[in-house]
């Protein structure tokens, strides 16, 4: 079985930063692209940023220049750095991996965690 876990969301004022970190846990085989979405109240999820195992990103607009997604493959984790944060950046924000197990490497499994609040307000 395979899991992700995020972690660093909270509240912060506009303007501020947080980086939320996801971590990648059990019988993994490879991990290809891995990807941070979010979905705000009412809204439908939107991706945020992906980085593939080269490295190669993906940023949506809203956010780029502001955000920042980087991965450490030896770990499994993917990180997104957030930095000037604004009241419109409120969402859950969820971990996604695209990957394969040891038990199948053959099969391609998307994968997503349960997600972390981030909240922007003063």
């Amino acid at each position: 079985q395979v899991q992700l876990v995020e972690s660093g969301g909270g509240l912060v004022q506009p303007g501020g930063s947080l980086r939320l970190s996801c971590a990648a846990s059990g019988s993994i085989f490879s991990i290809h692209a891995m990807g941070w979405y979010r979905q705000a109240p009412g809204k439908e999820r939107e991706l945020v940023a992906s980085i593939t195992s080269g490295g190669s990103t993906n940023y949506a607009d809203s956010v780029k220049g502001r955000f920042t997604i980087s991965r450490d493959n030896a770990k499994n984790t993917v990180y997104l750095q957030m930095n000037s944060l604004k009241a419109e950046d409120t969402a859950v924000y969820l971990c996604n991996a695209g990957l394969t197990t040891w038990s199948n490497p053959a099969r391609y499994l998307e994968v997503w965690g349960q997600g972390t609040l981030v909240t922007v307000s003063s």
